[in-house]
């Protein structure tokens, strides 16, 4: 991805939901850059609590939480009628086949594995927003 790519500017609200509050800042940083809004929660029950709030257009998430994990965020988003076509970017540090066969099954849209760059979290974010968008148009 080069600079051009990077600096273009996206619209929408994002959703982050990390445990990590080091990790939030940076993924908020990004998405930010890029032109989203943030909201960003640190556990699975608040960021259930702003989904039914605020429904986002893209949700980051973590697997690992407090209170409910990021697979069973996912389910809920996926059997929600008002939330199943929001695009989810799961970002976690579990590497293995076996964890992205089980957040695709969840109904994840992406999986990134941290450690990741700022410029694959934009490109991922940006592709996701970019079929959501093309898709609702084609639906109309």
């Amino acid at each position: 991805m080069n600079k051009e790519q990077l600096m273009q500017s996206v619209s929408g609200l994002a959703l982050v939901v990390e445990d990590d509050a080091k990790m939030r800042k940076i993924v908020r940083g990004c998405l930010e850059r890029i032109g989203l809004q943030v909201i960003d929660v640190g556990d699975g029950r608040s960021a259930i609590r702003k989904l039914a709030e605020q429904p986002p257009d893209i949700v980051c998430l973590d697997l690992m939480l407090p209170e409910l994990s990021g697979y069973e965020i996912c389910e809920i988003i996926r059997a929600s009628a008002t939330l199943k076509q929001i695009p989810v970017l799961v970002m976690s540090a579990r590497a293995s086949p076996a964890d992205r066969a089980n957040a695709e099954k969840a109904g994840a849209s992406a999986y990134l594995i941290k450690p990741f760059t700022i410029a694959d979290l934009s490109s991922k974010v940006r592709s996701l927003l970019k079929a959501t968008s093309t898709l609702e148009a084609n639906l109309r």
